[in-house]
C-alpha cells in the first residue's frame, strides 16, 4: 500500500459531513462573488497563495520572501475589497425566518397601485421601495422625512416632475411613507441591461441588499417594473404588479368568486316597453346622428 494513504485520515461519516458543509460554503461563497467585480478579485487573490505556496514547495527563496510579506494582510483585503458582498450575504441569513414569517403586506397596496396606473397614464417617473423584514433607517435618513399616511394623492403629489422630492426614491413602511427623495445603493450586476437607468439600477441595488420589494415607473415609456432579491421583472401591468407584491410578502388570495353564482342578488334591467302594433314602422324615426338634418 502507498505510503500516502497511510497518511490520510479515516473517512468516518462524521468527516462525509464535514465535506459536505464545507463544499456547501464554497459553493455559496462562489455565489455570491459570481458575475459580479469581485469574482476578478478573488481570482487574483488565489493566483497569490498559489504563488506563494509554489515557492515554498519549489524553495524560491526570492519570491517567498517578497509574498510572505503580502499574503499575511489579505485577511484584511478581503474584508476590505468584498465587504458588500458580505454585507449581503449576511442580510440574506438574517432575513430567513426560521420561526415562521413575521412580515405582512402594506395596508394600503390598492393606494399604491392606483397611483402607478395614474403615473403611468402620465409617464411620469416613480420609484417605490416597500419595507419587509430588514429595517431601511440608513435609507430613511438619506431623503426627506415624511412620515406621512399612505394615499394616492400623496404620491402622485411627490413625484410630479415640479416637486423638489420627485428625484429620489419613496420608502414606504406598513401603511405610512416614511421618507421622499431618498439614495439607494446603484447596482452593479453586469449581467443588467446597458439600457437601463439610474432609477431601475437603484430599484435592483436596494433589493441586493434587504428583501424589500421596489416599484419603478419609466419615465420614458411609462412602462412598469418589479425588483425584488436582485432581479428586475420589466413591462408588468398593475394586476401583475399586485399579484407579485402579494407573492413578495407571503399573501395567497382566493380566486374571485364568479358573478352567476349568486344571479339572484343582481338586479336585471328593466326592459322598455315595446313599440305599439297599431304605429307602422316608418312612424318611428331613426336617430342615426349621421343622417339627422336640422331644419329652420
Amino acid at each position: 500500500m502507498s505510503p500516502i494513504l497511510h497518511t490520510l485520515p479515516h473517512l468516518t461519516p462524521t468527516g462525509i459531513v464535514d465535506i459536505l458543509l464545507v463544499g456547501f460554503l464554497v459553493y455559496q461563497a462562489l455565489l455570491v462573488v459570481r458575475g459580479t467585480r469581485a469574482g476578478h478579485i478573488l481570482v487574483g487573490i488565489l493566483v497569490m497563495v498559489s504563488l506563494y505556496a509554489l515557492a515554498n514547495w519549489a524553495g524560491l527563496i526570492a519570491l517567498q520572501s517578497v509574498l510572505s510579506v503580502i499574503v499575511p494582510y489579505l485577511g484584511i483585503a478581503i474584508i476590505i475589497l468584498f465587504q458588500s458582498e458580505i454585507r449581503r450575504t449576511l442580510a440574506r441569513i438574517g432575513r430567513k425566518r426560521w420561526l415562521g414569517s413575521g412580515f405582512r403586506v402594506p395596508e394600503s397596496v390598492s393606494e399604491i397601485l392606483l397611483a402607478i396606473a395614474e403615473l403611468q397614464e402620465k409617464k411620469q417617473g416613480a420609484l417605490i421601495v416597500l419595507e419587509r423584514d430588514i429595517g431601511l433607517r440608513t435609507f430613511i435618513e438619506s431623503g426627506v422625512l415624511i412620515d406621512g399616511r399612505l394615499s394616492r394623492d400623496l404620491l402622485v403629489s411627490i413625484f410630479h416632475p415640479e416637486t423638489s422630492l420627485h428625484d429620489g426614491a419613496v420608502i414606504v413602511q406598513k401603511d405610512k411613507i416614511a421618507a421622499a427623495a431618498c439614495f439607494l445603493p446603484l447596482s452593479t450586476n453586469p449581467a443588467l441591461s446597458l439600457n437601463l437607468g439610474t432609477r431601475h439600477r437603484a430599484a435592483v441595488g436596494i433589493t441586493e441588499e434587504t428583501d424589500c420589494l421596489t416599484i419603478v415607473v419609466s419615465e420614458e415609456t411609462g412602462r412598469i417594473s418589479v425588483a425584488a432579491f436582485g432581479e428586475l421583472t420589466q413591462g408588468l401591468t398593475t394586476p401583475e404588479a399586485d399579484e407579485r407584491i402579494n407573492r413578495h410578502f407571503g399573501v395567497h388570495r382566493g380566486a374571485p368568486v364568479q358573478a352567476d353564482e349568486f344571479a339572484a342578488d343582481i338586479p336585471l334591467p328593466q326592459e322598455s316597453p315595446a313599440v305599439p302594433p297599431s304605429v307602422p314602422p316608418a312612424a318611428v324615426p331613426e336617430s342615426h346622428p349621421a343622417e339627422r338634418v336640422e331644419r329652420p
